[in-house]
């Protein structure tokens, strides 16, 4: 456990817990549940989370019998999931995992188009005595699509969450620039600067597509695992924040 005023959320796309194409796929949930341990994050955004997937299931013997967010919570977690896109074969879209206990959640679709089914999960959680909010996003791949994810954005903040309460929002934004942070700024939400945070490619970082982005709390520093073991894993590498409360 790291000092107890530190508030500390990871962030990680996992790519469904596969990696590699075609014969070369291998399954990684099971190191990924290992890996997220690892974090020792107090709350863990994921992206691109399976809850079932009936091919795969059938494809890979080791395939977990229960809903990937379930099975990579560590022990004492709570998972919160919800659906972002259901697809042929089964569903998949972001979850939560929180040492913290959790009051309430609540799910918003935030599509731009119909090739894209995109989600927001907002999670309300008590940590250290405070109510916190937290917000894991998956924006598009079209950069119009996600200034107008970031509108919708705005407009839930403004519905769903008190002025004063600290609030996160944290997950794959999938921008290679800096006008979603300029953004994201508008509304109070900034994040730590570490010029080495990159994220993607997992095996040769060029950008921080991920990122996590509070208001109403102090960040104190942002750091990415790295090595070929993580990059073995997923297409992203995981991003760890830290606040004080």
């Amino acid at each position: 456990m790291h000092s107890n005023d530190i508030f500390r959320v990871a962030t990680y796309n996992i790519h469904k817990g596969v990696q590699g194409l075609g014969p070369a796929r291998r399954l990684e949930i099971h190191n990924l549940g290992l890996a997220v341990e690892q974090l020792d994050a107090d709350i863990v955004c994921l992206q691109e989370v399976r809850k079932l997937h009936r091919r795969e299931a059938r494809y890979f013997p080791h395939w977990p019998d229960m809903p990937q967010a379930d099975f990579l919570a560590p022990e004492g977690y709570e998972a919160v999931y919800r659906t972002n896109a259901i697809t042929r074969h089964g569903e998949h879209g972001n979850a939560l995992l929180s040492r913290w206990p959790v009051l309430g959640h609540q799910h918003e679709d935030i599509s731009d188009h119909r090739f894209e089914q995109r989600g927001l999960l907002h999670v309300q959680v008590q940590a250290m005595g405070r109510d916190v909010h937290v917000i894991v996003v998956h924006l598009g791949l079209i950069p119009g699509s996600r200034v107008r994810q970031i509108g919708l954005l705005e407009r839930f903040i403004d519905r769903e969450v008190p002025r004063g309460a600290p609030l996160v929002v944290a997950g794959d934004f999938n921008d290679w620039g800096q006008q979603i942070r300029h953004m994201l700024a508008g509304l109070g939400l900034l994040e730590f600067e570490e010029p080495r945070a990159f994220t993607y490619p997992a095996r040769l970082p060029l950008a921080q597509l991920d990122h996590v982005y509070a208001r109403g709390l102090t960040p104190v520093g942002l750091h990415v695992p790295r090595g070929r073991v993580w990059w073995r894993m997923s297409d992203h590498l995981p991003l760890i924040a830290e606040f004080r409360l």
